[in-house]
């Protein structure tokens, strides 16, 4: 039978897959061949949009049967996420040998629209460059309270929780399943990291909870995780140590992962942050992080899951003295000494910088430093540091640098990975990510799961053409493609990272991380600012790196403009490549960013009839605090440098 679409409450946003989107398929005659619950899922949608839009659906057509506008057919029974595409003779055909692939194929053709329909088009291959396209949902059972429902989450309250237990009604968690298979992600881990007691708990005496949302999940191709903490065996089974070379304890997981396969069939695996800002983990026992995730491997590998164990290890309780300690180092020196260390079913997640999401960071190094170790890479679509989704920031551009990056010079990041990982930006807010615009980067990384290499800017307008239409398509692409650079022209210059109000991270405070053991330091003085992480006169840290970048990054003269003051401390009169001096290039480009908030600002305001009015009536509600905070963030920053070098602005504009 067909899987009815899911129907989220009213007043929520259709995001990309509105009525609309599917007006094309609905109104056409389509034939399904093929059994299985994900074929149903795909039945279910047709249905749904030939009931909107007059169109016709059928099952198994026997031979001779009349020809359809929309061929999907099943051709086997593997789990593969392939499919092929081709149009010919009137008839557009997707086949696959995976369910999984079907399903996908199914929403290629919706984002094609009426293009799906028209002319020729040879046989295509898709599959996945990446098989793991996962995102972290730091979501918090129980209220914390510090970081509330949801850590560094800026949408609402957590779609899987509520009120200390599991939210009874999932209809909304199937619509997320829904829109989360159609930009191609395939695995979700449902809660915090940061594992509290009451999070704790969901491993054992509360996997029923989890298996609910696991089964909300399940009709759209997406695998369960779950958080764990690393020292479950004492905090649930009562041991005495959470040693993982201790047999109680390696028989504690295998036993408790036994339980969690009985009730979650496909489970996906556990997350793990370990020895990572105060949470637990095998350093209390002399052990090493290979030995930690190897433990847990163990217990999931009868069963197919893979232990996703965070490469985020450095020391938060620096002097801030102590110039020779370098917290964008501690990933290379903790985990390049374990490479080939690892379980198969381990994958070592790894910042796409050294240091914490910055708006403008260097790739880690660690990428493309451990070939016998799978890495899967982690990015953060919440913009913890990136406007927090009440500015327009769209990471695309920042995502592709990343992934087209090539660390040896020969092979990408892209094509080093095992696989994306992002930090969900998604909330019960109506509109999924608090600010509507917000949803391209949750659309963008999906897509740039599946096709690492793929042009940002056609993701940005496939985007934009199923989220609003045409009419708009224009003046969004021109509010959203550049907003990345715009943000860091108004934030923290040249690489040097953070210049954040402590703890939520919104605003800024040049100083506010100055003298903290977090490790995030500018060293701005009265002749220079930046960190010398030289070989030769630094901490070392641009030595980590492969040639040609280990070279580049070395000296300020090779060094890109762009990262000069992560990789050297200079002087304020230092000429940039640029032309500028690094002193006029903070007070220029802290205007220019202003300057492009308030165009942005009036370009939406221009989509006013364009728009539905509530999306449009948050956005602008969103730009207004966007501009407000831009013109803090410039006013503090200049008038900051301009205090401590004593040089002035060269066109004289107003500096406090």
């Amino acid at each position: 039978m067909p899987l009815p679409v899911p129907v989220p409450p009213e007043g929520v946003d259709p995001a990309w897959l509105p009525s609309a989107a599917f007006r094309a398929i609905g109104g056409r005659r389509t034939l399904i061949r093929g059994s299985g619950p994900l074929v149903e899922t795909v039945h279910g949608e047709v249905a749904d949009a030939c009931a909107r839009f007059g169109g016709r659906v059928v099952r198994d057509a026997e031979p001779g049967a009349p020809s359809y506008d929309l061929v999907l057919e099943l051709t086997g029974t593997d789990d593969t996420e392939a499919f092929t595409y081709e149009r010919e003779g009137g008839s557009t055909t997707v086949t696959a040998s995976g369910q999984a692939g079907l399903l996908y194929g199914f929403f290629h053709v919706v984002r094609f629209g009426e293009d799906a329909f028209t002319g020729e088009r040879p046989q295509e291959v898709h599959r996945p460059a990446l098989a793991l396209r996962m995102l972290d949902h730091w979501d918090n059972v129980a209220m914390h309270p510090v970081m509330g429902q949801v850590e560094r989450g800026y949408a609402g309250g957590s779609l899987f929780w509520r009120d200390g237990r599991a939210r009874g009604d999932l209809e909304r968690v199937r619509a997320y399943g829904r829109l989360l298979a159609a930009c191609g992600i395939n695995a979700v881990a449902v809660n915090n990291v940061n594992v509290h007691e009451t999070e704790a708990h969901l491993l054992t005496d509360r996997i029923g909870e989890v298996a609910e949302i696991a089964g909300a999940l399940r009709p759209y191709g997406i695998r369960t995780h779950l958080s764990v903490s690393f020292a479950a065996p004492m905090v649930l089974g009562g041991l005495d140590t959470a040693d993982p070379l201790d047999a109680s304890v390696r028989a504690w997981w295998a036993e408790t992962t036994r339980r969690v396969y009985e009730e979650i069939e496909d489970f996906g695996g556990y997350v793990v942050k370990a020895d990572s800002e105060g949470r637990p983990g095998p350093f209390a026992y002399g052990r090493s992080h290979a030995d930690g995730a190897n433990t847990l491997a163990a217990a999931l590998a009868p069963y197919g899951g893979t232990v996703h164990w965070r490469a985020f290890v450095y020391n938060h309780r620096q002097d801030w003295r102590d110039r020779s300690t370098d917290r964008a180092r501690a990933a290379y020196d903790h985990f390049v000494p374990l490479d080939g260390r690892f379980a198969s079913n381990a994958v070592l997640q790894v910042k796409h910088g050294p240091m914490d999401f910055q708006v403008r960071e260097p790739v880690s190094p660690l990428i493309g430093a451990m070939p016998r170790t799978r890495l899967a890479v982690e990015m953060q679509a919440t913009q913890e540091y990136t406007g927090q989704q009440r500015h327009v920031c769209w990471l695309g551009p920042m995502w592709s640098e990343v992934l087209r990056f090539r660390p040896d010079g020969e092979a990408s990041v892209g094509e080093l990975a095992g696989g994306l990982v992002a930090v969900s930006n998604v909330g019960d807010d109506p509109f999924w990510t608090g600010h509507p615009l917000a949803q391209a980067n949750l659309y963008t990384f999906g897509r740039l799961a599946w096709q690492p290499d793929a042009d940002p800017d056609g993701v940005l307008d496939e985007w934009i053409r199923l989220t609003f239409g045409t009419g708009p398509a224009a003046g969004l692409h021109a509010v959203l493609d550049g907003s990345w650079r715009t943000y860091e022209k108004y934030t923290a210059p040249l690489g040097v990272g953070f210049m954040v109000q402590p703890g939520h991270h919104y605003g800024p405070s040049v100083d506010g991380y100055e003298y903290s053991p977090w490790g995030t330091y500018h060293f701005a003085d009265r002749d220079g600012v930046g960190v010398d992480r030289s070989c030769s006169t630094g901490t070392g840290y641009a030595g980590q790196y492969a040639k040609p970048w280990a070279e580049l990054y070395e000296s300020p003269d090779t060094c890109p403009d762009e990262l000069l003051l992560f990789f050297h401390h200079v002087s304020y009169g230092h000429m940039l490549k640029s032309g500028k001096t690094v002193i006029q290039h903070i007070y220029d480009t802290h205007f220019e960013g202003v300057a492009e908030v308030e165009e942005a600002r009036e370009v939406w305001a221009s989509l006013a009839g364009l728009v539905d009015p509530a999306r449009h009536a948050r956005v602008a509600e969103r730009f207004e605090e966007q501009l407000r905070s831009a013109r803090e963030w410039r006013d503090q920053v200049n008038s900051y440098f301009f205090r401590k070098s004593g040089v002035p602005d060269a066109y004289r504009r107003t500096i406090y």
